[in-house]
């Protein structure tokens, strides 16, 4: 058996910020165990690391209720060939973890947003998951529209979500439906919601009562202006990868079976944290330590342009992902603004893009003092 490497770095303590990240080094030495994570979270390690990883929730400007990405499918095809297999996952935001998910089938996953309200999304997503056969039954209790008997077997994902748009949005299944979420994840795996957080859930779920399939990053009903040029969950459901193949979870039955399996083992664990804070990555960084285990893909979104907006959170950042074992094909996948780089001609009426950059290098850059803006993070991705 191939063993993979892991990739360490180290901050030295009790010194300044400015010789911390010149004493940050890279080294490189192989796991000193195998990988002991869980085939299977029980419902109390879940929790708990839920609770004890979590930081206090933070503020962003919007709900950021699904993506706005409608291309972050494209570097699948890509990512599907360069990352590894199995290991672990990280990713920050609502659904589109989703799709990469499916492609890249990992072990285990962490979801780590500055909203605790993602963390409820995500609940309310694995309970609606777990209660679904198949995906005419989840998108039902999603939108809280009647199942449609019209389907067929296999239908496509377009049909699917023909089909819901056109069906009326029923109060009644919503409050049943809502109940069942509750008793999913309070009476069935015993997690300890508080009422703030119940409402919270409550929140959500009427955006997509209310916006159904048209539901978009930040439009729950009413005047769309302002937001109409964000993709719909119908539209993000059934984009292709540029190649002309559909690869989001609804796509096929396939990746649906894939989602639920991994909601159903408790895999797939939503964590309220800042990308610069001081414990969230940290955490889940040394989980992975103590299970021999490395990160295979790190979806950032475009985080990472917000915190080198904010002082010196960007060093924050990678110091902690720098705590997070890696090897060498471990990615990070960052969506990429059109809007002033070099990436806008050739990729007409795409408001950004998915970008691929090795973990490793950019890390070494970092040590090595040549990521200073954010446009030297982008000049890394392709």
């Amino acid at each position: 058996m191939i063993r993979r490497r892991s990739l360490r770095y180290v901050l030295v303590a009790g010194v300044t910020l400015a010789a911390c990240l010149g004493a940050l080094r890279f080294t490189a030495e192989s796991h000193v165990a195998a990988d002991t994570l869980p085939a299977q979270i029980s419902d109390e390690a879940f929790w708990r690391m839920i609770a004890e990883f979590s930081e206090p929730g933070g503020y962003f400007r919007s709900d950021n209720f699904l993506s706005n990405e409608n291309s972050f499918q494209y570097v699948i095809p890509r990512l599907t060939k360069s990352a590894s297999l199995g290991g672990v996952y990280l990713g920050v935001g609502p659904e589109q973890n989703f799709t990469y998910l499916v492609a890249l089938q990992p072990k285990l996953a962490f979801i780590i947003d500055i909203r605790r309200q993602n963390m409820l999304e995500h609940l309310l997503y694995k309970a609606l998951i777990e209660r679904s056969a198949n995906r005419a039954e989840f998108l039902s209790r999603l939108f809280s529209r009647k199942l449609s008997s019209d389907l067929g077997a296999n239908p496509s994902v377009t049909a699917l979500l023909e089909a819901y748009r056109s069906a009326q949005p029923s109060r009644e299944l919503f409050q049943q439906n809502l109940q069942a979420v509750r008793d999913q994840l309070i009476t069935r795996h015993g997690f300890g919601l508080t009422s703030d957080d119940l409402t919270g859930i409550e929140y959500v779920y009427n955006a997509f009562y209310n916006g159904g399939p048209d539901l978009n990053y930040s439009f729950t009903g009413g005047d769309q202006r302002g937001w109409s040029w964000f993709p719909t969950y119908a539209q993000l459901m059934t984009e292709t990868d540029g190649r002309g193949e559909h690869r989001s979870y609804l796509s096929s039955e396939e990746n649906f079976r894939i989602l639920r399996g991994l909601e159903r083992n408790n895999a797939i664990v939503p964590i309220v944290g800042d990308f610069a804070g001081p414990k969230a990555l940290r955490s889940v960084g040394r989980y992975l330590k103590e299970h021999g285990a490395t990160a295979t893909a790190f979806y950032t979104s475009n985080v990472e342009q917000y915190l080198f907006q904010q002082d010196e959170d960007w060093k924050k950042f990678y110091s902690n992902v720098a705590t997070i074992p890696v090897d060498e094909s471990s990615t990070f996948i960052r969506s990429v603004s059109n809007r002033g780089f070099q990436y806008r001609t050739s990729n007409q009426g795409r408001r950004s893009m998915p970008r691929l950059c090795e973990i490793a290098d950019l890390l070494r850059a970092f040590d090595r003092g040549r990521i200073v803006t954010y446009s030297d993070v982008i000049a890394m991705s392709n």
